[in-house]
Formats: structure tokens, sequence, C-alpha cells
């Protein structure tokens, strides 16, 4: 049996070979982006997906609601309830408008979506391009409710019933004759027709590269294969999705798919530097996890306002590698002459990771604040720490000169 880590071993180096082919650098974001006025900072929010899959309910969604807020996360900015597959009926109404599974959803998703507005939150949707949804191709859901030729009817449901997210998920939808660019922009000019405020979040396949029309049709587009609740799946994601960095700005955002924090399959270390990653790449924070039953450490994981404060920073530009030879050290410039910088260890054995203020461009004096720790202090020579395998530190400098470049 091979090693796991084989595999991360495989996609590093398929990674830095994509990088050395598109560079990102710390310049601004791409020319052209969606310009609905939506998802000026990262979204953040829950999915129902990655720990319920199917079993999903109105009674669920509610409970999850009630959670995100007695818990805090909607404090923290957490604030779309987003239903993924498996809400819809088998079949549209004799008019061809959506409709909701009536066992699942007695009460509708109208009503549903009062439950969520009630509580000052958000109600997110799914919807796919084609006549199927993945979990109906892949044979765990029945029905063929996909919005092939009823894209600005679905868009007008949509916003009747006060959704205010949509995910928009490709699923083989070129067996159906789509052609994904049209599909998707469709549905963009669709949703702005309806003058309702909502977020476009779609997932094209292939995920890479990244075609030149999707910042301007999306507010955020998935960059990977789906994730899954492991370490390697974890790493190997954010490492293809780094040489991206370009295309982030306010408004339009590189998707690494829903967290994996607190469904079990990460350690305490490889939690930390999953949040650490997706801050560095302002990646939309989705919780995947059962937030009515977490720890108190998944909550303080989650709720962790340094990390957050990168992950939400309004500059919007992403983080871009200084160096991955032994650890991975990413940059992120941030607003008030602030810069985030992470250090992370993703091999088996300890590591002392350093850099330097040279090789982060710095001149001046600075401060820093690091995120999980609480720790602070001055930065007098190289940023040095000893991180464990699979953990990271997250740090937040301070005042000084701007880095070079």
């Amino acid at each position: 049996m091979s090693h796991p880590f084989r595999h991360l071993r495989i996609a590093v180096s398929a990674a830095l070979v994509a990088a050395t082919i598109v560079t990102p650098t710390l310049g601004s974001g791409s020319a052209h982006a969606l310009d609905n006025g939506l998802a000026l900072t990262p979204p953040m929010g829950w999915s129902s997906w990655n720990r319920f899959g199917c079993d999903i309910d109105q009674w669920k969604i509610r409970e999850i609601a009630d959670a995100m807020v007695s818990s805090g996360l909607k404090d923290a900015g957490y604030r779309y309830v987003n239903v993924d597959d498996c809400w819809q009926a088998v079949q549209r109404l004799p008019n061809g408008d959506l409709t909701w599974n009536p066992q699942r959803f007695p009460d509708g998703i109208p009503g549903l979506a009062r439950y969520v507005h009630a509580k000052g939150l958000k109600l997110g949707i799914y919807g796919n391009p084609g006549k199927r949804s993945c979990a109906s191709w892949s044979g765990s859901y029945e029905g063929e409710m996909g919005s092939l030729g009823h894209e600005y009817q679905d868009a007008r449901t949509f916003a009747r019933w006060g959704v205010d997210y949509l995910k928009y998920d490709d699923c083989w939808s070129k067996v159906d004759g789509v052609s994904a660019s049209h599909a998707f922009i469709t549905m963009s000019q669709a949703l702005h027709a309806t003058g309702r405020p909502i977020v476009y979040s779609i997932h094209n396949m292939p995920q890479q590269p990244v075609p030149s029309w999707i910042p301007k049709v999306a507010n955020l587009w998935r960059t990977t294969a789906d994730i899954t609740d492991n370490w390697v799946s974890v790493a190997t994601i954010a490492l293809l999705t780094l040489p991206l960095a370009q295309y982030a700005q306010p408004g339009a955002w590189n998707d690494p798919d829903m967290l994996e924090v607190g469904n079990g399959g990460l350690t305490l270390p490889e939690s930390r530097s999953h949040l650490t990653l997706w801050a560095m790449l302002a990646a939309p924070l989705i919780l995947g996890n059962d937030i009515r039953t977490m720890s108190p450490e998944t909550r303080e994981l989650l709720t962790n306002r340094l990390m957050l404060s990168v992950d939400q920073d309004q500059l919007g530009r992403a983080a871009v590698p200084v160096h991955m030879e032994r650890g991975w050290v990413l940059l992120r410039p941030l607003t008030g002459n602030r810069w985030a910088v992470s250090l992370t260890n993703v091999s088996e054995t300890p590591l002392v990771l350093s850099v330097t203020p040279q090789e982060l461009g710095l001149a001046g004096h600075w401060t820093y604040q690091e995120a999980w720790s609480g720790h602070a202090g001055t930065l007098t020579g190289a940023l040095t720490r000893q991180v464990n395998p699979h953990d990271s530190a997250l740090f937040v400098l301070t005042s000084g000169t701007s880095p070079r470049g």
C-alpha cells in the first residue's frame, strides 16, 4: 500500500509546475469582475452538503439557523444558511415552476426563508445548469430538476421565495448539450433581471484554468474538485488554488470549497491549517459541520477574530507564496499597510520555519500578532516558529513601510 502522503507530494509537484506557468503576483485582481454590489468580502456561512448530504429537511435547517445564532457564529460574521442538493420535488409544477419536496419541506422554501431571515440570517439554495442535479446523477435522489431551459423562470422563483444565495453546480450538463459559459452567463443575467440581490456561486467543470468569463458573471467559483474530510485533500486544494491569486478581488472570489473543520477527519493542528490557508487565500468560509453539536474547540477555531479579519479584509487580495521549500510561507496584503504571513508545515515531522523581513520585502519597524496563540511582539529579525506536523501559524504585521514591488 502506498503512503497516503505520496498523493500530496504528487499534487505539490503538479501545482508547482502550474505556478511556474501562471505566477501569482501581489498586483491588483483581474480587470473585470461581476459588479452586482454583493460579496465584497468572501461570503461566510454554512452549507448542508458536507455533513448531511441528501439527509436534509426543514427542521434540521431551522435548528442549524438557531445554532448559528446561539453559538455566536452569526455575531462572528457567518450569515448564509445554504440548503444544498435534495431539497427539490421530483417534478416541476404544471406551469413549469420549481417546487420543493413536500415531505422534507412541508412549509416550503418561502417558509424556511422567513424563518432564517427572522434570525437575521440569509438563505441559500442549490441549482444546476443541466437537467439533473449531482445527487440525481449519482442515483441518490430522484428527479430531473435542473434549470436548463428554465433559467429566467427559476431565477424569478428563487427571488420570489426570498433566496439570497444560489449555488449553481455543473454536474455532467454537457450530456444535455449545455455550453458551460452560456449556461452560467444566462443564469447570471437571469438573477440580475430579478432585481433581488442574490450572491452567485458557480461550480464549473473542469475547474482550472479559470476562463476569463467566469469572474465577470459570478461572485465565487470553485477552483478544484470536491473537498473531502482529510488533510491530503485540504492541503492539495490549497496548493492548487494558490496560483489563482490574481483573480481574487471584492465581489469575485476563488472558492476552494466548503470547510471540513469539525467533521472528525482533521486533527486540531490540521483544522488550524485549514482555516489559516483559506483565510490567506481570501476564500469563502462556508462551514460544513453540524454546528448544533460542535465542540467548544471547534467553535473557538471558527470564531478566531484575527483569522476572520484576515479572511474578510476589505482589500480583497489573496496570498502568494514567499517560499515553499520546507514549509509553506505565504504573504497576503491587508488594508491599513498591514500584512498577513502564514507558516504551514505540510510534513510529518516538526519544522522550524523562518522568513526574513528581506524575503517579505519589508523595511522599517513592524509589530506582529499571531492568531492561534495570541502572542504579540516586535519583529526584530526573522519571523521564526517551530511548527508541528500539519499545523500553521498566522501572523498579522502592522506599521512600517510597504513591501517592495
